[in-house]
């Protein structure tokens, strides 16, 4: 059976539940599958004053879990066009990952929110494949096989590069019923070509 690490950011709890719809249709196509979080940086007290949602249920992971799993999805909020700072420190510290080749091969994809529909969700997917193909794994996105995504009824999420929603400027607008279908698809799409590859 093939092991999926689900490994999100989320401030306000948007990709956190993104996350969980993305484990969802990993585990429907039959992988194992583990859900956990990147350690916050923001010192508390700020995460406090700020309305951070600092009650999540996922644990926190360490740079060593990555290599114990066949595929990676990985999921943050934007941060002006790129991933997270937080994100982006966890996988600062994977170049002994790297220097082994220890990710050689193995399946990557990525998933993002943004406060509006223009606000750099391409640019941020491709900020985290970047990391993934330097890495040397092999990217999964989100084709149009979810039809979700070119909706012109709502306001909807989700690219070709991956799963995403908008959290609106507030962030009180929630993933919508279409953004999570489209992260669900991703999960099952990452989970099969992992079992393909791993079994």
């Amino acid at each position: 059976m093939a092991k999926v690490l689900v490994l999100y950011y989320s401030t306000y709890g948007h990709i956190e539940t993104m996350a969980g719809a993305i484990a969802e249709g990993a585990r429907k196509a039959g992988a194992e599958v583990d859900v956990k979080r990147v350690p916050e940086t923001v010192p508390l007290e700020i995460a406090r004053k700020s309305h951070f949602k600092l009650d999540q249920a996922a644990p926190a992971a360490s740079v060593g879990d990555l290599e114990h799993y066949d595929a990676i999805i990985i999921g943050t909020g934007t941060r002006f066009g790129r991933m997270s700072s937080q994100m982006a420190a966890f996988l600062d510290q994977a170049g002994g990952l790297w220097a082994r080749g220890a990710l050689n091969g193995k399946i990557g994809a990525a998933f993002t929110s943004t406060a509006t529909q223009h606000g750099g969700q391409e640019m941020t997917l491709f900020s985290i494949i970047a990391n993934l193909l330097h890495f040397g794994m092999m990217v999964v996105g989100l084709p149009y096989s979810h039809q979700g995504q070119m909706s012109m009824a709502e306001i909807v999420g989700g690219s070709p590069y991956g799963a995403s929603t908008i959290a609106g400027g507030d962030g009180a607008r929630q993933p919508s019923a279409i953004d999570l279908d489209g992260a669900r698809h991703q999960g099952e799409l990452v989970a099969k070509a992992a079992m393909k590859i791993f079994g």
